[in-house]
């Protein structure tokens, strides 16, 4: 058709309408969505990588992202090597003639160790080497990937863009058109077509996204300055706070915080963290963050024990603050932390 929706797996006029507003706001030329941020990161995988190949992908990746390198594109023949997030430019002594992809993810959005990713995109564009992010943590609002020098954009827009909680879809964008029409071509050979409901939702978020963001950036200072007073505290991982290791990249590359932080706290057995939890109601229990409500998350000692290159030793509590009142929110943590001191005592 002349209209060039002929088929609906190939895309329509919301979705496209959508496309064009997160190229926009990416800095892109073009975009491509998908059914969910996981769906976006195996295409763009599966796009760039074959047999013989070598990818090099941060250790603090989605773990998801992760899985998949290893389950499906090892069994494809591509050999996928983990490197630490905070390696700068040394990844140049990782780069092999068959290398053809990094993927970074900054930061890491359990542990929140930040990259120097316009160091790293340097060394990968002077090898030919094409490089990827997942910004889901920043948005475009708070990080400029393609104009620090990546090739290719990945957001779960599930979180900040969608805002609501109610819809999961994936986004990438970039200034190449070789990559994008790869991608592109991916999307319909695969049927991985987004419905025009689920468009409408994301975009109806992008109206309000940055009004929720300079929001919940704020009430996120607020909480992550008071936890990391409190003497049950044992560290904050938020790169938005002074004392930060990555404080300093943070401050030279980022715009604006975004609510996820994590927190540690002092050694006690699982059943304080369990009393913590029962505390808390404002704040759900869940996976995901970014929405307009808050969430908690819990990430067991075992689960970050597995990275080879992490700092973060011991249980982590992963917090997504939402648009509820901050020192209410505040409060609540606080109680919380109450009730974790109390089951230690007992």
């Amino acid at each position: 058709m002349p209209d060039g929706f002929s088929y609906g797996t190939t895309g329509t006029p919301t979705q496209r309408a959508l496309e064009v507003r997160i190229a926009e706001l990416d800095g892109a030329a073009h975009c491509v969505v998908f059914p969910s941020g996981q769906a976006a990161i195996c295409s763009t995988l599966l796009a760039l990588l074959k047999k013989g190949d070598h990818l090099l992908m941060t250790d603090a990746a989605y773990g998801l992202a992760k899985s998949f390198a290893l389950e499906r594109l090892e069994a494809l023949g591509v050999e996928v090597e983990f490197y630490g997030p905070r390696i700068g430019a040394d990844i140049k002594r990782l780069i092999r003639p068959t290398t053809r992809l990094i993927w970074l993810e900054s930061p890491g959005t359990v542990t929140m160790e930040l990259e120097d990713v316009p160091a790293i995109a340097a060394v990968a564009r002077a090898h030919g080497v094409v490089t990827a992010i997942d910004n889901t943590w920043a948005s475009p609002l708070g990080f400029s990937a393609l104009a620090h020098g990546v090739d290719l954009c990945i957001h779960a827009c599930t979180k900040y863009m969608g805002g609501h909680s109610d819809v999961l879809m994936g986004s990438i964008a970039t200034n190449d058109e070789r990559l994008y029409r790869s991608l592109r071509g991916l999307q319909s050979l695969m049927g991985l077509a987004v419905s025009a409901e689920d468009c409408f939702l994301v975009s109806r978020g992008l109206d309000t996204m940055q009004v929720r963001m300079e929001r919940q950036a704020a009430s996120a200072q607020v909480i992550a300055d008071r936890l990391s007073k409190h003497p049950l505290v044992r560290q904050m991982l938020f790169p938005a706070l002074p004392d930060a290791p990555d404080h300093a990249l943070w401050s030279r590359d980022f715009k604006l915080s975004g609510c996820l932080m994590s927190l540690q706290l002092v050694d006690s057995p699982y059943e304080a963290y369990r009393a913590m939890f029962r505390e808390l109601k404002l704040f759900s229990i869940g996976a995901s963050w970014g929405g307009v409500r808050s969430i908690a998350a819990f990430y067991p000692a075992e689960e970050l024990a597995k990275r080879r290159f992490c700092d973060v030793r011991g249980p982590v509590i992963r917090l997504s603050v939402g648009l509820q009142d901050p020192q209410e929110l505040l409060d609540e943590l606080l109680g919380a932390l109450n009730a974790f001191e109390a089951s230690c005592n007992l």
